[in-house]
C-alpha cells in the first residue's frame, strides 16, 4: 500500500461530494485516514459528511468539509488553512473536482471560461497552494489529478473539456518530474485517467448505470492499486472498451503527427478503414 493511505493520515479531495470523489473519500475514510471533502454545494457536503462519516472507524471525528471553489486561488488557499489547522497534515491530494459542457472551437465562450477555471485552473490552484507546504513536512505524500482519455486522444465534440483535461495531463507529467528533482522529496504524482464511469455528471438524466460503464468504486480500486504500484498514468478500462483497445487508440492519435496525418484522423472518412484495420491488429 502506498505510505500515504496509512491509516491516521490525511486526504483531501475536491469534488468530493459525488461521483469519483465520494467513493475515495468513503474508502480513506474506511482505511482509517482522515478525510477533509471539498466541494461547492454545502447542501450536498452535508450528505456527503454522513456517507464518510459513517465509515470511517473514528466517525465524524475523523471527516472535514470545506465549502470550496477551486476555481479561486483564494478560496484554495482558505481550504488549506483550514485542513492544517484541523489536522495538521496533508498526505494525498487529489485535485477531482470537474464539470462537462463546455464547448466547441468556436462557439460557448462563457462555458469556455467556466470549464477551464474548474478542471484545468482548479487542478493549477491545488498543486500551486498545497505542494509547497507537503513538502515542508518531509513525508511521504501523493498528488492525484483527475485527468481524463479525451484529454489525450482529445475526440470532436467538447473541445473545452478535452483541452483542459489535456492541460491536467501536462501539468501533472510536469509535477512528477518536477518532485523526481526536489531534493529530499518524497510525493508521487499520478494521473488519474477513468474510463466511462456512472456518476452524477456522466448520468445524462439515466436512472441506472449503463452496462458499458464502470461504477466510481471500481475506478478507485484502480487507483490505489495503481498508487500502490507506483504507477503514474492509471488508465482504467471499462466494461466495453479494454486496456488494449486504449493503447491503439494512444498510439493512433500521437501517428497523427508522426505520420502526418489530418488532425483527429479517427474521425476522418478517409482514415476509417485504416483505423479499424490498426485497432484490430
Amino acid at each position: 500500500m502506498h505510505p500515504a493511505l496509512t491509516a491516521g493520515r490525511v486526504a483531501v479531495i475536491t469534488g468530493a461530494a459525488s461521483g469519483i470523489g465520494l467513493a475515495a473519500a468513503v474508502r480513506f475514510a474506511a482505511m482509517g485516514l482522515r478525510v477533509c471533502l471539498a466541494d461547492l454545494s454545502p447542501e450536498a457536503l452535508e450528505r456527503a459528511e454522513d456517507t464518510v462519516a459513517a465509515a470511517s472507524p473514528s466517525g465524524r471525528e475523523a471527516v472535514l468539509t470545506v465549502s470550496t471553489d477551486v476555481s479561486r486561488l483564494d478560496a484554495v488557499q482558505a481550504l488549506r488553512d483550514e485542513v492544517y489547522a484541523r489536522f495538521g497534515e496533508v498526505s494525498v491530494l487529489m485535485n477531482n473536482a470537474g464539470i462537462p459542457n463546455g464547448g466547441g472551437p468556436y462557439d460557448h465562450i462563457d462555458r469556455w471560461r467556466r470549464v477551464l477555471e474548474v478542471n484545468l485552473w482548479g487542478v493549477i490552484n491545488g498543486v500551486q497552494t498545497f505542494t509547497p507546504s507537503m513538502l515542508a513536512q518531509q513525508t511521504s505524500c501523493a498528488i492525484v489529478n483527475t485527468g481524463s482519455k479525451q484529454g489525450i486522444t482529445c475526440p470532436p465534440g467538447d473541445t473545452a473539456y478535452n483541452m483542459s483535461k489535456a492541460g491536467v495531463k501536462v501539468m501533472t507529467e510536469a509535477l512528477a518530474h518536477s518532485l523526481r528533482n526536489e531534493e529530499g522529496a518524497r510525493i508521487s504524482a499520478h494521473l488519474l485517467v477513468p474510463g466511462s464511469t456512472f456518476t452524477a455528471m456522466t448520468r445524462g438524466g439515466r436512472t441506472e448505470k449503463p452496462p458499458g460503464a464502470w461504477t466510481p468504486d471500481q475506478v478507485v480500486d484502480m487507483l490505489i492499486a495503481g498508487m500502490s504500484r507506483g504507477d503514474f498514468y492509471i488508465i482504467c478500462p471499462d466494461n466495453d472498451v479494454t486496456r488494449a483497445i486504449d493503447n491503439r487508440r494512444i498510439l493512433w492519435a500521437a501517428g497523427d503527427i508522426t505520420e502526418n496525418r489530418p488532425a483527429l484522423s479517427r474521425w476522418h472518412p478517409d482514415h476509417k478503414t485504416e483505423f479499424e484495420q490498426f485497432l484490430n491488429g
